[in-house]
C-alpha cells in the first residue's frame, strides 16, 4: 500500500508541474494581448418549441385582434435624455446648405398600386410587412392580414394569438421573409419574445415552429443574416444584441442555442434602437460578419463628436463560447442636429393646430438593410434630423449608404446626404432599401412644416436614386401614395415604417406606413426606382460547360459567358438542382462531394434585375476518395481513459487504449438536426481534470481544420459523464466521414497531437441531408399527441376552479398565460395533479404551456 501511495503521489506531483508551463504562458498572454473581441454575458438554449398547424386547417382560431385604445408603454415611452446645450444649433443642416443641383430633379413613374390596409386604435400602430414569392403579409401592434400580390385581401385582419402564437401575447409584431430560406420569421412580445418560423412559404397553408425566448423582453427587431436571426433589445438600461441559431430553427429543433451579447462603448439618450443589417434578398453572406449600427450625436452625454458605431458579431455555433462581438468602429460623418425638444415626444406640429407628434428621434429606422453585389456589399439605414437653425424645427432624412470590398471586411462610408420634403414639408418615418440594380427606393412620412403655406395631414410618400446617380442625392420628386384626411390624435405615432424588395422582380419596392383616413389605418404603396423602362430581358444562356480537376470530393467547373442588354452581375450554381454558390466570374470551385458519385451540375446567368437565363449542365464523376488522417495518441493510460462514448446510435464501451480505431462503429446524423455527444471518463485510482474534445471532418478532407468541425469541447472538469450538444451544419460532403474523440488530462486537447495522459478515439459519421425537419416534426407531433392523450383540463369553462390532470408524463414547465402573454401562475410539474384557484381570474380566454425537453404545446381554457 505504501508503494502504491508514493507512486500515485509522484504522478500527481508530476501532472502539477506540467500544469505549470501553460499557466505561465496564458499570465503572460493575458498581460500583452489587446482585447477587441468580447465574449458573449449569455448562452444557452430557447426555452421551448412548438409546432402549430396551418392557419387554415384552425378557422375557429382565426380571430380579430383587440382593437381596445391604448398608447403603447414600451421603451420610448420613457423618452429620451439629453444634455441641454450641449449641441446648440447654429446652422441648418449641411446637406441643406449645400443642396446638389440634382435633388429631387427627376420625374418618376408614380405608385403602381396602393391600398388601405388595418385599421387600429394602438398609438402608435408599429406598422411592418414583408413580401414571399406570392404573398404580402402586413403586420401591426396587436394584429396582421394576407394580400395578394394584386392588394387582394387573402385574410382580414386577425390575432397573432392563437392564429400562429398559441401561448397569448402582446405587441410589437413584426415580420420578415427569410428569402434564402422561403420562410416567413416572425416576432411577438409575450412572456419573453417569441419566434415563428413558418414550414414553407404560403402563409396561410404552412405551419409554425413556434420558439418562446423568455429572456428578451422589448423593443426587439429581427434581421436575417447567414449564421443566424438578430435581434435587438432594450431592457432595463441594459443593452443587449440576442442571435439565434438560425439552421436549427428552420428544422423545427429544439435544440436551438442563443447567445446574448453586450455592445461595447455605445451610448445611447435612454432610449436603445441599433439595428442588426438585414438581407434584402437571398443572397447571402458568408457566415460571420453580421453588422449592427448606431448613431452617437453629440448633444448626448459621452459623445464628443456626430458618428456612426459599428459592431460585428462572430458566431460558432460548434464552439458558442469562442463567439464574439468586436469592440466598435467609430465612422465620423457630417455633423447632424438629431434632437427634438429636448428629447421630448412633442416635435412636430400638425397643421391647423394638431397635436405636436413624435419625430422619432435617437432610432436607427426599420430597417438597416445588407445587401451583395458583385464587386461590393452595401448598407443602408437613416434616422430623422432637424434641418432647420432657425427657432422652428424641419425634419429632415440623414441616411447613409456605407460599402464594404466583400464578405467581412471592414466597413467604410460611401455616400451620406439628408432629404428634405418640398415646399417646407416635414420628412421622417423613412424607410429605404436597394433594389437588384442598385438603385435606392426610400418611403416616409410628410406633413406640412412651419413655413408650408397649404395644409398637408399626415401622409405617406416616396422617392429614390439611381445607383448612376450623384452621391448624396435623392434625384427622384416626391411621390405621393397616399394623403391623409385627419390630424393624428394623441402625441405618439407611427414608431417605424417598413419598406422591402419585392424577391419575384428585385426591382418592386413595397412600403407601408400610418395616417388617418377616417381612422387610424396602415397604407401600402409599391413603386419601382427605374432608368427608364424596367430591364425584362434575360442574359444569354452559358455555354461550353465542363469539369475538370475532378477529386474525391470536389471538381472546378468552367463555362463561356453569357452576354445581356445591360451587363451579366453573377451565375448561379447548383448540383443536383441544389444551389450551391455564385460566382462573378466564369469558374467555380464545387466542393463537399461524395467519392464515386456521378453528379450534375448546372450554371444560369443572372443580371442586375434579377432576370435569369436558361441553364448550361455537365454530368462528372468524382474519383475515389484519398482521406488520410493525422495521429493523435495518448502515452501513458494507467490513470485515466475514455470508457464509453455515446452519440445517436454509438453507444460504445471500451477499455484503455492510447489510440482507439473504432472507425467500423458508425451512426448517421442528418444536416440541420441537433445531436448530444456524452463522454465518460474512468480514473484508475485519483480523480484528476480531464479536458475533451470531439471532431467532425464534414467535407471529408482529411482534416479537422475547417471552420465549425470542432463540434463540442470542454474545458478540464472532474466531471462524469460530460455532455454537449452541436447542430449539423448544411453544405456537408454528404458521406462517411471521420469523428474523433479525445480527452486530455488537466487541457482542452488538439486534433493531431501526442500528448501524456488521456485518450484518443475514432468513429465514422455517415453525413446525409435526411430527414432533420421531419425528424423533428415527428418528435413534436408526438409529444402533441402524448400531452392530448395524458393531459386532460376540466371544467371548461371554468368559474372558481380549473383541474389539471397529467398522467404519465415528464414535464419541467406547466405555465398559465393571459391572453396577452404575461404569466398569471406556475405550477409545480412533477405533481400528476393540480386544482387551480380560478375565482381571481377576469373573464376571458387563457392558455397552459405544457413543456419537456424543450418541447411544448399549448391549451387553453374559458374562465367565466
Amino acid at each position: 500500500m505504501t508503494c502504491h501511495l508514493i507512486k500515485n503521489l509522484k504522478q500527481a506531483k508530476m501532472k502539477r508541474k506540467n500544469l505549470l508551463l501553460p499557466l505561465l504562458f496564458v499570465i503572460s498572454f493575458m498581460t500583452h494581448a489587446q482585447v477587441n473581441q468580447h465574449k458573449a454575458f449569455y448562452q444557452g438554449k430557447i426555452s421551448s418549441v412548438e409546432h402549430v398547424s396551418s392557419m387554415l386547417s384552425r378557422p375557429n382560431d382565426l380571430v380579430p385582434p383587440d382593437n381596445s385604445v391604448r398608447e403603447a408603454k414600451d421603451k420610448r415611452s420613457l423618452g429620451n435624455k439629453v444634455v441641454s446645450g450641449k449641441d446648440p444649433q447654429t446652422e441648418d443642416d449641411y446637406f441643406i446648405r449645400n443642396r446638389h443641383e440634382q435633388e429631387q430633379s427627376m420625374q418618376r413613374a408614380p405608385a403602381s398600386l396602393v391600398f388601405d390596409t388595418y385599421s387600429s386604435n394602438s398609438s402608435p400602430t408599429d406598422p411592418s410587412l414583408a413580401i414571399g414569392p406570392n404573398h404580402v403579409m402586413v403586420v401591426f401592434n396587436t394584429g396582421f392580414m394576407i394580400y395578394d400580390k394584386s392588394g387582394n385581401q387573402l385574410l382580414g385582419e386577425t390575432s397573432p394569438n392563437p392564429a400562429i402564437f398559441p401561448s397569448g401575447g402582446c405587441c410589437d409584431l413584426t415580420v420578415s421573409y427569410d428569402n434564402a430560406a422561403d420562410r416567413w420569421v416572425l416576432s411577438f412580445l409575450g412572456s419573453g419574445a417569441q419566434v415563428a418560423v413558418s414550414d414553407g412559404p404560403n402563409p396561410l397553408t404552412a405551419g409554425w415552429y413556434v420558439y418562446n425566448i423568455s429572456t428578451i423582453s422589448d423593443y426587439q427587431k429581427l434581421s436575417v443574416w447567414s449564421d443566424g436571426y438578430y435581434l435587438t433589445d432594450n431592457t432595463a438600461s441594459s443593452n443587449k444584441l440576442w442571435i439565434l441559431e438560425r439552421d436549427v430553427m428552420l428544422t423545427g429543433g429544439s435544440g436551438a442555442q442563443i447567445l446574448g451579447f453586450n455592445l461595447p462603448g455605445i451610448v445611447t439618450s435612454g432610449f436603445y434602437s441599433p439595428q442588426v443589417l438585414n438581407v434584402t434578398d437571398g443572397n447571402l453572406p458568408a457566415p460571420g460578419g453580421a453588422t449592427i449600427v448606431y448613431l452617437q450625436d453629440d448633444a448626448w452625454s459621452g459623445v464628443s463628436q456626430d458618428h456612426i458605431k459599428v459592431w460585428t458579431a462572430n458566431v460558432n455555433w460548434s464552439s458558442p463560447g469562442s463567439s464574439t462581438v468586436s469592440s466598435p468602429q467609430q465612422i465620423n460623418t457630417t455633423p447632424f442636429i438629431g434632437v427634438f425638444d429636448n428629447g421630448s415626444f412633442s416635435n412636430l406640429t400638425q397643421p391647423g393646430g394638431g397635436v405636436p407628434i413624435d419625430a422619432l428621434q435617437a432610432t436607427i429606422m426599420n430597417q438597416a438593410q445588407f445587401r451583395k453585389f458583385a464587386t461590393h456589399n452595401s448598407a443602408l439605414f437613416n434616422f430623422v434630423v432637424d434641418t432647420d437653425a432657425s427657432s422652428g424645427k424641419l425634419a429632415g432624412i440623414r441616411w447613409y449608404e456605407f460599402r464594404q470590398s466583400g464578405d467581412n471586411q471592414p466597413w467604410s462610408l460611401y455616400q451620406e446626404g439628408t432629404y428634405t420634403a418640398p415646399n417646407g414639408k416635414h420628412a421622417w418615418n423613412a424607410s429605404l432599401a436597394m433594389d437588384g440594380q442598385g438603385n435606392i427606393g426610400m418611403g416616409y412620412t410628410s406633413m406640412s412644416g412651419p413655413s408650408t403655406s397649404a395644409t398637408v395631414r399626415v401622409s405617406s410618400y416616396f422617392t429614390g436614386r439611381l445607383s448612376s446617380d450623384p452621391l448624396g442625392t435623392m434625384t427622384s420628386t416626391e411621390q405621393v401614395i397616399a394623403n391623409g384626411t385627419a390630424d393624428i390624435s394623441g402625441n405618439r405615432y407611427g414608431d417605424y415604417s417598413k419598406i422591402d424588395v419585392d424577391p419575384s422582380d428585385d426591382a418592386s419596392f413595397w412600403f407601408i406606413n400610418e395616417y388617418i383616413n377616417g381612422s387610424r389605418k396602415g397604407v401600402v404603396g409599391k413603386f419601382q426606382i427605374q432608368a427608364g423602362t424596367a430591364d425584362t430581358e434575360a442574359p444569354t444562356n452559358p455555354t461550353n460547360l465542363v469539369a475538370s480537376n475532378i477529386t474525391g470530393s470536389g471538381a472546378t467547373l468552367n463555362w463561356t459567358a453569357s452576354t445581356d442588354n445591360v451587363g451579366v452581375t453573377l451565375y448561379n450554381i447548383s448540383i443536383d438542382g441544389n444551389p450551391v454558390g455564385s460566382s462573378a466570374t466564369t469558374t467555380f470551385n464545387a466542393t463537399g462531394l461524395s467519392p464515386l458519385t456521378t453528379y450534375t451540375a448546372a450554371v444560369t446567368a443572372q443580371d442586375a434585375a434579377g432576370n435569369v437565363s436558361g441553364s448550361a449542365s455537365v454530368s462528372f464523376t468524382t474519383t475515389a476518395a484519398n482521406v488520410n488522417y493525422c495521429s493523435s495518441a495518448s502515452t501513458n493510460v494507467n490513470d485515466e481513459y475514455i470508457s464509453n462514448v455515446q452519440l445517436n446510435t454509438i453507444n460504445n464501451n471500451s477499455n484503455a487504449q492510447f489510440y482507439s480505431d473504432f472507425t467500423s462503429i458508425s451512426t448517421d446524423l442528418n444536416e440541420g438536426a441537433t445531436y448530444t455527444i456524452t463522454v465518460t471518463p474512468t480514473w484508475t485510482g485519483i480523480t484528476y481534470s480531464e479536458g475533451y474534445a470531439v471532431w467532425i471532418d464534414y467535407n471529408n478532407n482529411g482534416n479537422f481544420n475547417d471552420s465549425g468541425e470542432l463540434v463540442w469541447s470542454k474545458s478540464p472538469s472532474t466531471d462524469t459523464p460530460n455532455s454537449g450538444t452541436f447542430t449539423v451544419p448544411s453544405g456537408t460532403s454528404k458521406t462517411s466521414v471521420r469523428m474523433r474523440v479525445s480527452m486530455k488530462y488537466n487541457d482542452t486537447p488538439t486534433s493531431c497531437e501526442t500528448f501524456t495522459y488521456g485518450e484518443v478515439e475514432d468513429y465514422t459519421i455517415n453525413l446525409g441531408t435526411g430527414s432533420s425537419v421531419r425528424s423533428n416534426e415527428k418528435a413534436l407531433q408526438a409529444f402533441t399527441e402524448a400531452t392530448n392523450k395524458n393531459i386532460n383540463m376540466y371544467p371548461i369553462p371554468a368559474k372558481s376552479r380549473l383541474t389539471i390532470d397529467v398522467l404519465e408524463h415528464d414535464l419541467d414547465e406547466i405555465t398559465i398565460f393571459a391572453s396577452s402573454g404575461a404569466i398569471v401562475k406556475k405550477v409545480d410539474p412533477s405533481k400528476g395533479s393540480h386544482t387551480i384557484d380560478t375565482s381571481q381570474l377576469m373573464s376571458g380566454m387563457y392558455f397552459v404551456r405544457f413543456v419537456s425537453k424543450r418541447l411544448a404545446t399549448t391549451k387553453r381554457f374559458i374562465k367565466q
